[in-house]
């Protein structure tokens, strides 16, 4: 299934059954009266969270979106049949924006959660509704009203407990299949992630937690370059980053200068973001000889920022990242995390 995060569409929800104008007329009743019914409400359209989707695609071939009509009033006193609502399944992490105010109308953060974005229109009244003493024939009714027409921006934020950072080739895709069962595309080539993934992560039989991984950043991220910072918004409602560093890259580059290239990339595109709790991940431990590994660790932490906890791992050989998802699992039990050793397995 293709990722989509971000479209626009447009919603008219149903106008309201007019009323009508009739009377009574039956053999050997000469004042039957006024009998014309009211007309139907018209339907509304709703948009409700669905936790069992993840991308916007259905949205895209598709922009228009009209809920029922109310159908009209008639004879003998009948009302008309109110519209059928419409209700549009959205992935939860939903944003729903008026496009031509850019006003946030909801946040569909629950599953089953609903919202109404489009008011039905109001039914009309029949000549029923005119009868008075000194109007004993109305010949009068109203229209119903339309109902209301809103172009909708839906914007998705995935919902997860824990995201990853990194470069291209990091090793983020790599750490995610290692740690749960979600698979996405793993090379040897950079940007082999175009698109967020999921992956559920189980420790023992009730503790998990929900990660995810976008596609790295590079220089020029903020600006655009490469796919740019489009996808750091499904980082914003994670509760603790992981910034995953090659300590030992295949062309050669420095780690603490790709360190300082991601923080400088994520500080330009939200300071919000920057501040979120976070960790370093030395990834690809495998590479190194054991017994260097803790010196060369050492070496890179001491030209680094504090960090509120460091680990060295080894995804595709899982060396680590079981007692990583355990640490996870702790701080995530409780944000009180203070420890800031090494990890070594």
């Amino acid at each position: 299934m293709k990722f989509l995060d971000q479209v626009v569409i447009r919603v008219q929800a149903g106008k309201g059954g007019n009323g009508c104008v009739s009377f009574r007329r039956e053999k050997f009743i000469p004042f039957g009266g006024p009998n014309g019914g009211d007309g139907g409400d018209g339907g509304s359209v709703y948009v409700q969270a669905n936790s069992g989707l993840n991308t916007l695609i259905d949205f895209h071939p598709n922009r228009l979106y009209k809920a029922q009509q109310g159908e009209h009033g008639s004879g003998s006193d009948c009302t008309g049949k109110q519209g059928r609502d419409l209700v549009l399944a959205l992935p939860v992490g939903t944003e729903i924006f008026d496009d031509s105010t850019s006003e946030l109308i909801g946040d569909l953060t629950q599953s089953q959660q609903r919202l109404l974005v489009a008011q039905g229109g109001q039914h009309g009244l029949g000549n029923i509704r005119f009868k008075s003493s000194t109007n004993r024939s109305p010949r009068q009714c109203t229209p119903g009203q339309a109902g209301q027409e809103r172009h909708l921006k839906l914007s998705l934020k995935l919902l997860s407990d824990v995201g990853l950072l990194g470069l291209p080739n990091a090793g983020k895709s790599t750490l995610i299949r290692a740690v749960s069962a979600a698979t996405p595309k793993v090379a040897d080539y950079p940007f082999t992630t175009l698109q967020p993934h999921l992956g559920v992560v189980r420790c023992g039989l009730e503790r998990s937690f929900v990660i995810s991984d976008i596609p790295g950043l590079i220089a020029g991220a903020a600006d655009g370059a490469g796919l740019g910072i489009q996808f750091l918004k499904h980082l914003e409602r994670t509760r603790l980053l992981l910034h995953v560093l090659d300590i030992a890259p295949i062309d050669a580059s420095d780690p603490v200068d790709n360190f300082r290239l991601i923080e400088h990339e994520v500080m330009r595109y939200s300071p919000r973001l920057a501040n979120k709790p976070r960790w370093l991940i030395f990834n690809k431990l495998d590479l190194l000889p054991a017994q260097q590994r803790a010196d060369y660790c050492d070496s890179i932490v001491r030209q680094l920022p504090a960090m509120a906890k460091i680990a060295c791992i080894s995804a595709i050989q899982h060396l680590g990242t079981l007692q990583l998802c355990r640490q996870i699992i702790e701080f995530l039990d409780s944000t009180d995390d203070t420890s800031g050793s090494l990890v070594f397995t």
